[in-house]
């Protein structure tokens, strides 16, 4: 298996560079891994201490990074080294001041894995939620270096679980210990002999509860909300938003602020163009009586967090696409969720449907009738808001069970 693993695997490696001629996100898959090791070497001394954290991707670094906020508090000594898997995840989080060196990882040929753990030589490994390189991991094991699974989930359609997924289960012996989001998780690793489990939720609720500790004003926004009712429409698609549209243009004395996932401008203008509102784009907002507009769209990145705390209600894209976005971060500031029928791989979203703090649409009907029976009864959104927000200070402290094992 591990022969046929890396044959399809070198084969990747020969075409991506083909790929990425034609292709911008590949290009940066593929140019971002080129100098990886020498910076590295620079960065990292032979004698240095290092915990090596790995993240697929921005949802995953936010997953991890109040892991490595404690780690660092707890052992500051340590240089932390963190790695991304995709462009996304990276391009955005490249020059964050947590670790003392961020880098794409290598492709997970054996020779890569070879020169990527020697340069790093952790003494430490922390593996973000589901991220499970086989070259790596058998590497990791045969250094016998300690290994851990953060906010992990595991799924009973996972190889791990098939008869025929030997060569996978192995490679779960490489962990030290499996810190999982759900009790579903825990079973089924113990279902195939794996009892080195703690079932302690997700770390990202330690992320946003932090959140309420800093200075969310944003003038403009205070400005253009301006007393009235408002819904955030944060992270949409083309998906959402040919829901969304219609019912911001038939609308009435409510205020709209749009975040899209795509920000680039022919994306924006495209938008834009839709509304039949009186509408504003942030970056032109400067100067303007924000206050007499009708609909304001977010195009830059970086705020939509301190945007949420402006909210009455929070919709939430990507699920009429490939799943939802983060949650969590309006749910923090109590304020009901609504999102779309694509939320299955998302515990937090199952969970807070259940508790009647976030809500399903799957069609404009549905949309319509949701956004109407919040907005016109003030005490089942200030009691659904309630319920988002208990539900985010109720998992809390996912990241003290971790710092509780390793000390």
């Amino acid at each position: 298996m591990r022969f046929i693993y890396n044959l399809i695997l070198h084969l990747v490696q020969f075409l991506l560079p083909i790929v990425a001629l034609f292709n911008k996100k590949m290009r940066l898959f593929v140019g971002g891994r080129k100098n990886v090791i020498s910076s590295l070497s620079q960065k990292i001394q032979p004698n240095d201490t290092v915990v090596w954290f790995h993240v697929s991707s921005l949802g995953e670094y936010e997953q991890g990074l109040p892991v490595m906020e404690a780690f660092k508090k707890e052992y500051p000594f340590y240089k932390i080294v963190l790695s991304f898997f995709s462009p996304s995840g990276y391009e955005i989080r490249k020059n964050n001041t947590i670790a003392d060196v961020t880098v794409y990882l290598p492709l997970d040929t054996r020779k890569n894995v070879r020169q990527f753990l020697n340069a790093v030589h952790p003494s430490k490994i922390f593996f973000i939620k589901y991220e499970f390189w086989p070259n790596y991991l058998i590497e990791i094991r045969k250094h016998h270096i300690p290994t851990f699974l953060v906010s992990g989930i595991v799924r009973e359609n996972q190889l791990f679980f098939k008869k025929y997924g030997g060569f996978y289960r192995n490679l779960l012996h490489t962990f030290t210990h499996f810190f999982v989001q759900n009790t579903v998780s825990e079973k089924l690793l113990n279902s195939i002999g794996f009892y080195n489990v703690t079932v302690n939720g997700d770390t990202r609720f330690d992320r946003v509860s932090q959140i309420l500790e800093k200075d969310n004003t944003i003038e403009i926004i205070s400005q253009f909300k301006n007393g009235k009712k408002t819904i955030v429409i944060g992270s949409s698609w083309p998906q959402d938003e040919a829901l969304l549209v219609p019912y911001i243009n038939q609308s009435e004395h409510i205020k709209f602020i749009i975040a899209p996932h795509n920000i680039k401008p022919e994306a924006i203008l495209n938008l834009k163009n839709q509304i039949l509102k009186k509408t504003l784009l942030y970056s032109e907002s400067d100067g303007a009586d924000t206050g007499d507009f009708d609909v304001l769209i977010v195009d830059c990145i970086g705020i939509l967090t301190k945007i949420y705390s402006y909210a009455d209600i929070a919709y939430v894209g990507g699920g009429f696409g490939n799943g939802i976005h983060n949650i969590l971060e309006p749910a923090t500031f109590g304020i009901p969720v609504v999102i779309g029928p694509n939320f299955k791989k998302f515990q937090e979203a199952k969970d807070l449907i259940a508790l009647g703090g976030c809500m399903v649409i799957t069609d404009q009907k549905s949309l319509q009738q949701t956004f109407s029976s919040l907005l016109s009864d003030d005490d089942i959104l200030k009691e659904k808001g309630m319920i988002s927000k208990s539900f985010v200070l109720k998992n809390k402290n996912a990241t003290q069970a971790i710092m509780d094992y390793l000390q």
